[in-house]
């Protein structure tokens, strides 16, 4: 019994551990040839979006739009690498938790 209340406390800790690594990780992602640049938290909240001037075609905003979108969605895509990343590290450094 005490082997299991032990691995519910290296569970507990693991995340513990991911939470506060979460909280403090950001991304970056960029589209266009850079023309659009987001970040991200960890918490999926955007934090800043850079939009290079030439990019605002007057004439042709679905562009910027797709641009935008692209980069949050890259951006995304980087946090939940990132994140699985982190989450396999734990796991493995606690041998018969999974």
């Amino acid at each position: 019994m005490s082997s299991m209340r032990q691995l519910m406390k290296q569970a507990q800790e693991m995340q513990e551990r991911l939470q506060r690594e979460l909280a403090e990780t950001v991304v970056e992602a960029s589209v266009g040839g850079g023309m659009v640049t987001v970040r991200m938290t960890g918490h999926r909240q955007l934090v800043s979006c850079k939009i290079d001037p030439e990019a605002m075609d007057p004439d042709d905003p679905s562009m910027l739009e797709d641009l935008i979108v692209a980069a949050v969605n890259e951006a995304g895509r980087k946090l939940e690498e990132t994140m699985q990343g982190k989450v396999g590290a734990m796991a493995a450094s606690l041998p018969g938790l999974f």
